[in-house]
């Protein structure tokens, strides 16, 4: 995957190019090409493509690495405000906060709103406690956005001690 970087560097090259389709443009107009209408509308592209490689120049695709968080997956994503990830049944409280916070971190953007009647974005922790015949989906814990009176945004985190018992007790 290209970083912002890459983005960036791309960006400065076609910025480039359409400085040239542009000046390509207005000598075409200048001498009364043929295809100088054609060149507006290339130049037009490469600007739009110039704009859109700036876009992602900003840095969309970065990933939080918050400290003792374990690996997990998103294994339901409603777009708007449900989402909900799975973790191994070994974790530790501690280690479940951390993954929380990171899962909040790369996934609680302004972009998602509230929707069907819920209006905070909330992230689910669920782990799977096997059984002789059943499975059951357990939820260890949750995480939603949190604002303190100073304005900064920090999640709100939530563990269920009862749960995470109940997955670790499944997991040994």
């Amino acid at each position: 995957m290209l970083t912002p970087a890459q983005f960036l560097q791309a960006t400065g090259w076609f910025a480039i190019g359409t400085l040239v389709f542009a000046l390509l443009t207005a000598i075409a107009f200048f001498l009364k090409w043929g295809i100088r209408f054609r060149l507006v509308g290339a130049t037009g592209f490469m600007g739009v493509l110039t704009a859109g490689l700036l876009g992602l120049s900003f840095e969309p695709f970065t990933q939080a690495q918050i400290p003792g968080a374990v690996p997990y997956a998103t294994v339901f994503d409603s777009g708007s405000s449900q989402v909900t990830i799975t973790v191994p049944n070994s974790i530790t409280a501690t280690e479940l906060e951390a993954t929380l916070q990171q899962a909040a971190s790369n996934l609680l953007k302004p972009s998602r709103i509230g929707g069907g009647g819920q209006t905070t974005p909330t992230i689910r922790a669920r782990a799977i406690v096997h059984q002789p015949g059943i499975s059951e989906l357990v939820y260890v814990g949750q995480v939603t956005p949190g604002t303190s009176p100073t304005g900064e945004r920090s999640p709100i985190v939530k563990v269920y001690p009862d749960a995470l018992a109940k997955a670790n007790q499944a997991a040994s």
